[in-house]
C-alpha cells in the first residue's frame, strides 16, 4: 500500500526543498509566509482569530515518553509553531496524549503560544468531570486551557455545565461538543440547537460530507466554531487517489501534495473554523501546514475533488 510518505513525495507540483532554520529543520514554510499569514478565522462568540491548521494528538501522541518517536513529536511541535499554528486537541482518554503534551509544551516554552483544546471524556456526573479536569490540568502542567469539550456527547448536559462552570471560574476559555461518525450528525446538531456552545468538534472529508447538509449551515447561523476531525479518513483518502496526478489547477490554489487538497476541501467550507489532522511525523507536519497557505477551492474544484476521489 503506499505511504502517505510517497504520496508527499511523488505528487508534489512544487519545489519544497528549501530549508527552515536549523533550529526547526525540513521542509521550509517560509515561502509560504511571505505571501502572508497562515489563513486564520474567527471564533463567532468573540471575534478571537484562530490559525486554520491545528492538530490532533489521538494516536500520534500515544507513544512512549522516550525514545524517536517521542523526540520526532518535538521536531512535530517546533515545525507546528514555526508555522503560525496553535491549536492542539486532545483528551484524556488518548491514553498518555496528554502526558506528552504537557512536558513538551514545558520543555519547549510553547505553553504561552498554544491554544489547547482538551475535553472531559468517558465521565458521567459532576465530580468525575471536575476530577477528570483537574487531573487534566496536571498532565498538562497547566492552570487552565483555551477549550474543553464534552467528548462524543456522553452525558453531555451535565458534562456541558461542569465545562460552563469551569469557564466562570476562569480555568476554560470556551467551551464545546464533539463527536467523529456519521451517525452522529443529527444528534450533534440538536445539542449545538439547544445548548449554543462556543464549539463544535465533528468529522469531515471529501468522501463524509454529511455536515455540509445541516450541522455546518447550523453553526454558521448560531455563531458556533467549528473543528474538523477525520479530514484524511483515517488514511483511506490517500488509497483512493493512488496513482492519481492532483489537478492541474492544484498549483495555483497553493497545493503540492493530497494531504494539502483534503485539508482544504474542509476548510473551504466558510463555517470550518480549523482542521485537526493528527501526526507524528515532521514531514508531514510541514507538509500539512502548507494547506493553511493560498487560496481555497472554489465550488467547482470542490466537486472536482469530490469527483477524482470517487
Amino acid at each position: 500500500m503506499t505511504t502517505r510518505r510517497e504520496f508527499v513525495r511523488d505528487s508534489s507540483l512544487a519545489a519544497v526543498s528549501l530549508l527552515l532554520s536549523s533550529q526547526f529543520g525540513g521542509l521550509s514554510l517560509a515561502n509560504a509566509a511571505q505571501s502572508g499569514q497562515m489563513l486564520k478565522r474567527k471564533i463567532p462568540s468573540t471575534g478571537e482569530l484562530v490559525p486554520a491548521i491545528g492538530m490532533g494528538t489521538s494516536g500520534s501522541f500515544e507513544v512512549a515518553s522516550s525514545g524517536e518517536e517521542y523526540n520526532a513529536l518535538r521536531e512535530v511541535l517546533k515545525r507546528f509553531f514555526a508555522g503560525g499554528a496553535t491549536l492542539i486537541d486532545t483528551a484524556p482518554t488518548y491514553s498518555n496524549a496528554e502526558d506528552n503534551l504537557g512536558p513538551l509544551l514545558s520543555e519547549l516554552g510553547a505553553r504561552p503560544k498554544a491554544f489547547i483544546a482538551t475535553k472531559l471524556s468517558g465521565v458521567t456526573g459532576r465530580e468525575e468531570g471536575m476530577a477528570q479536569f483537574n487531573n487534566t490540568l496536571k498532565r498538562l502542567r497547566t492552570d487552565k486551557v483555551e477549550l474543553l469539550q464534552v467528548h462524543n456527547l456522553r452525558d453531555w448536559k451535565t458534562q456541558l455545565e461542569v465545562a460552563r462552570e469551569l469557564k466562570k471560574q476562569g480555568k476554560v476559555k470556551y467551551v464545546g461538543v464533539t463527536h467523529y461518525v456519521d451517525s452522529a450528525h443529527d444528534e450533534i446538531a440538536d445539542v449545538v440547537q439547544q445548548s449554543k456552545p462556543d464549539f463544535l468538534q465533528i468529522n469531515h472529508s471529501v468522501t463524509h460530507r454529511g455536515i455540509e447538509k445541516r450541522v455546518l449551515p447550523l453553526a454558521k447561523d448560531l455563531g458556533v466554531a467549528v473543528l474538523t476531525n477525520r479530514n484524511f479518513d483515517d488514511g483511506a483518502l490517500f488509497g483512493r487517489v493512488k496513482d492519481k496526478a492532483l489537478p492541474g489547477w492544484a498549483a495555483e490554489a497553493g497545493i503540492s501534495s493530497w494531504a494539502q487538497m483534503f485539508l482544504k476541501y474542509s476548510l473551504s467550507h466558510d463555517a470550518v473554523t480549523a482542521v485537526i489532522p493528527a501526526t507524528g511525523k515532521p514531514d508531514r507536519q510541514s507538509d500539512n501546514l502548507k494547506a493553511g497557505f493560498g487560496p481555497l477551492l472554489t465550488a467547482a474544484q470542490q466537486k472536482e475533488v469530490i469527483e477524482l476521489v470517487a
